[in-house]
């Protein structure tokens, strides 16, 4: 596990956290820049998804033990703000029910917070594997060549967010990804869903900030409600991490968020 830093360390901290199989720089590399201007800005690239290490994701917890380590070593213990995005979002919900370190403004970004027992875990990471993996490396198979084909070759609004999310995700670049072992993307994908958050939490000087994506459905909102107790709960009229996509939107937003002008 890598911390990438930016900018001035006498602001305030915010770490970003990345989604579900996610390369750092594809999720926050066109956000960082504007970030810098009001924030000291941390990136966590996770152990097996980082091509400067030959580590192997492990587990969800197991790297939650990382990061806390590495806040207490070289951030006294504390960040001012966290933003995860997707699986991200479950990072920051476990950093704060944990309570190892504490975060002031933990900011949950359209995460389906998607949980399972682990023999329910382990069928889905067993059939989604052969699809995701070859997606992610640059080489699909057949059926989810054709099924992404015809999704981008519609001109509509569906389309064209397909489009920027799939680059988002590092698909279609020419980054290479190789360096992505398939442990590490089938560790990732199960223990996310059989680690379990926990219902209700509340911690005292932690304010909890979801931006919900309404397009995902209510579903997502009510389950925000069960895992926290009392969220601050941004409603946008978009889909999956569709706010992150627009860099000047998403970092007001998160200086909105933070109480920063």
């Amino acid at each position: 596990m890598k911390v990438y830093t930016f900018g001035d360390k006498e602001k305030p901290t915010i770490m970003l956290f990345p989604g579900t199989c996610c390369y750092w720089k594809n999720n926050f590399g066109h956000v960082i820049k504007p970030l810098e201007e009001h924030f000291y800005t941390l990136v966590v690239s996770y152990s097996g998804f980082d091509e400067t290490e030959k580590t192997t994701f492990i587990s969800e917890l197991d790297e939650v033990a990382k990061i806390e380590d590495y806040i207490e070593e070289n951030l006294d213990g504390k960040l001012f703000a966290a933003y995860g995005c997707s699986l991200g979002g479950s990072f920051v919900s476990l950093l704060v029910d944990r309570q190892k370190i504490h975060i002031d403004h933990a900011i949950i970004g359209s995460s389906d917070m998607d949980q399972a027992p682990k023999w329910l875990a382990y069928l889905e990471t067993s059939l989604m594997l052969p699809l995701i993996y070859p997606v992610m490396t640059g080489h699909p198979g057949k059926f989810m060549k054709k099924r992404m084909d015809k999704m981008l070759a519609a001109n509509d609004e569906q389309a064209e967010y397909a489009k920027k999310f799939m680059a988002f995700m590092g698909i279609g670049t020419d980054r290479d990804f190789s360096f992505i072992s398939k442990e590490s993307v089938k560790n990732q994908f199960y223990t996310d869903l059989y680690t379990k958050v926990d219902d209700h939490i509340r911690v005292p000087g932690t304010t909890i900030h979801v931006f919900y994506a309404m397009k995902m459905g209510q579903k997502y909102e009510k389950r925000y409600l069960e895992h926290f107790a009392d969220p601050d709960i941004r409603a946008f009229d978009l889909r999956h991490e569709e706010l992150l996509l627009d860099a000047d939107r998403w970092v007001r937003e998160v200086c909105l968020t933070c109480g920063i002008s």
